[in-house]
């Protein structure tokens, strides 16, 4: 690697965003890929500010996808017990 050519890479939480898709909240989970590929889109062109923004959205839609998963899952098992 040259000199000067380090710079930070943005997470882009793409894995977890398709989980969350499949899995869990699935219109979470789709803005959560939009907000995913901004990041790599964004850390490809050097925009490390924007990389780092949309990144931050990504994990807390992914982080409110996996809870309304959670919580969703929870209703079903108390309303298939309690019938």
């Amino acid at each position: 690697m040259e000199r000067g050519q380090n710079r930070d890479v943005a997470p882009s939480y793409l894995g977890w965003s398709i989980f969350n898709t499949i899995c869990c909240c699935w219109p979470i989970g789709i803005a959560a890929i939009v907000f995913s590929c901004k990041t790599q889109t964004a850390n490809a062109a050097g925009e490390s500010a924007q990389a780092v923004d949309a990144s931050r959205t990504s994990k807390i839609l992914n982080v409110v996808s996996l809870v309304c998963g959670i919580i969703m899952i929870i209703i079903i098992i108390a309303i298939k017990a309690s019938s």
